[in-house]
C-alpha cells in the first residue's frame, strides 16, 4: 500500500538550516564578526533555495510511504 503525507512545520526548516550554517561557520577561524553575520544570511539564503525542491513555502513536506517496499521518499514539488 502507497499513501501521501504532507506535513507542515513553519519554523523547523529555517531553524535547521540556520543551525547548520552556523556550525560550518565555526570551522572558518579567520572572519571578523560583521562578516560572519553576511556569511551566515547568504549562506542561509543559498540553502533554503536549494531546499524548495521539497519544501513549498519554507514549511510544507510531502513523503510517500509504501508498507510494502517499506520506504518513505520525499516528493519533490511540482
Amino acid at each position: 500500500m502507497k499513501f501521501i503525507v504532507s506535513m507542515k512545520d513553519p519554523d523547523t526548516l529555517h531553524d535547521a538550516i540556520e543551525e547548520a550554517v552556523k556550525e560550518e561557520l565555526t570551522k572558518i577561524a579567520d572572519v571578523q564578526e560583521d562578516e560572519r553575520e553576511l556569511l551566515l544570511e547568504k549562506r542561509i539564503e543559498k540553502v533554503s533555495e536549494l531546499c524548495r525542491k521539497w519544501f513549498e513555502y519554507g514549511e510544507y513536506l510531502v513523503v510517500e510511504i509504501d508498507t510494502d517496499a517499506k520506504t518513505c521518499i520525499v516528493v519533490e514539488k511540482e
